[in-house]
């Protein structure tokens, strides 16, 4: 990314480079370190401003300590203080850039719904939302105070960005992050443009703006591919990278088994790598039933690799990562099938919280996308006996990535790392568990 990156700044000096968040996060290194490796890296690529989500679950101290340091803009018009309901003094909501002889205002719209997807008790003094009526106002502001170009650097999700476009008036572009979407061309709502550059660092996107007399008359867009096997890296960011590694590089490389299949997420409903962590719970916890969060992160491998710890760590990093295992009703269950299926499925985006449904084992079911909440899921089976599940009857339920702070169990990494080295050799048949109509 760094060559790249060098290369649009060589062609065009007063580029800004903005990032979207969850950059805090999702692997052993960032675990060990709260942050600081990813911290630094970021630093060197020098960006101009950030906006966030999985960086609040290193606690609201921590995410403190690190903004207080940075050298560019940390970005959140809605952002509030909790107890006093007003914005939250550590993070500005805009901040204005003169580049080209134009005056650029970006807005920062961090993850709205940052306490019930993720650990609320980790940064009590915040509240979020998606704050429509504060956006418009701090899109009139910075309109009223000259600015030529409006862009709002978003962590909402893809579609509540579409809802969000069509509600918020004098947005010239979005850049749209969290539901890790990589599109070719941009999205155009009204008047504004919405540009979604993937994850993983799998893309960059470049944007050249034609400002004119105050407005912009028009675009030029390029989403280009990180093709790490042409890409010759940056050599003073390679070396930088090396160095935040090296205390860790012989735990990072360690080969814990190998995989015949390809492991993958992003399914809607299931992805190789999460029926493995159930397999996992399910085998090391003593389960009839597990449960992974349908969490849109990690790298794939494929059929032949190593799976080394960091590949591990690098689709469980997280620092509520427990795996829990209690018991669950039936009709338990089925409530939280429903409430999730509602957060992808409800037809209003602004109901929607990203991700992909909540990956299970040991049990079957159908899901009705197009029925309401509450009536979408069925056919509800317990695939070691081939038996219903019973509404009122008990089961043994192990998962991870709880956010109740009480939560007890060994971390899941480790509980997938004692999984792999058993089977030696991962191979995973098709999932045929889940069965989808509606669509």
């Amino acid at each position: 990314m760094s060559t790249v990156i060098n290369s649009i700044r060589a062609d065009r000096p007063d580029a800004l480079l903005l990032d979207g968040g969850d950059t805090w996060h999702g692997s052993m290194t960032c675990y060990k370190t709260e942050g600081q490796d990813m911290v630094n890296v970021m630093n060197a690529l020098k960006p101009d401003a950030m906006t966030f989500h999985w960086e609040f679950t290193l606690g609201s101290e921590r995410v403190q300590e690190i903004v207080e340091g940075l050298p560019f803009a940390a970005l959140g018009q809605n952002i509030f203080d909790a107890e006093w309901d007003e914005p939250a003094e550590l993070f500005k909501p805009y901040k204005f850039f003169e580049r080209g002889g134009a005056k650029v205002a970006v807005i920062g719209q961090a993850f709205p719904y940052m306490p019930i997807a993720n650990p609320g008790w980790m940064f009590p003094e915040y509240s979020f939302g998606i704050q429509d009526e504060n956006m418009q106002a701090m899109v009139d502001e910075v309109r009223a105070e000259g600015a030529d170009v409006v862009v709002v650097l978003s962590h909402n999700g893809f579609d509540v960005d579409k809802k969000m476009a069509g509600i918020v008036s004098g947005i010239d572009v979005i850049l749209s992050g969290h539901t890790h979407d990589a599109l070719p061309e941009p999205v155009l709502v009204g008047d504004t443009i919405i540009i979604a550059s993937g994850s993983n660092g799998k893309f960059v996107s470049r944007v050249d703006l034609d400002v004119r007399d105050g407005q912009m008359m028009g675009f030029r867009h390029k989403l280009i591919p990180i093709f790490s096997d042409v890409i010759e890296p940056d050599a003073e960011m390679a070396a930088l990278i090396d160095e935040q590694r090296a205390p860790y590089q012989a735990e990072l490389d360690e080969v814990i088994g190998q995989t015949d299949t390809l492991l993958y997420r992003r399914g809607n409903f299931n992805g190789s790598w999460d029926d493995l962590i159930c397999e996992a719970l399910l085998s090391e916890r003593d389960a009839e039933i597990a449960m992974s969060p349908g969490v849109r992160w990690g790298p794939s491998l494929i059929p032949g690799d190593d799976i080394t710890r960091e590949d591990i760590w690098n689709v469980t990093s997280m620092t509520y990562g427990k795996a829990y295992r209690s018991e669950m009703t039936g009709e338990f269950i089925k409530v939280i099938l429903e409430d999730v299926g509602d957060n992808i499925f409800n037809p209003d985006p602004y109901y929607q919280q990203g991700g992909d449904m909540v990956r299970i084992g040991g049990m079957g079911y159908s899901i009705d996308v197009s029925k309401p909440q509450g009536e979408r899921i069925s056919d509800m089976t317990l695939l070691s006996t081939g038996e219903p599940i019973d509404p009122a009857r008990s089961y043994v339920v192990a998962g991870w990535a709880s956010v109740n702070e009480s939560t007890e169990g060994p971390q899941i990494w480790d509980v997938v790392e004692s999984h792999i080295r058993k089977q030696g050799t991962v191979s995973l048949a098709p999932n045929t568990s889940v069965k989808v109509s509606g669509v």
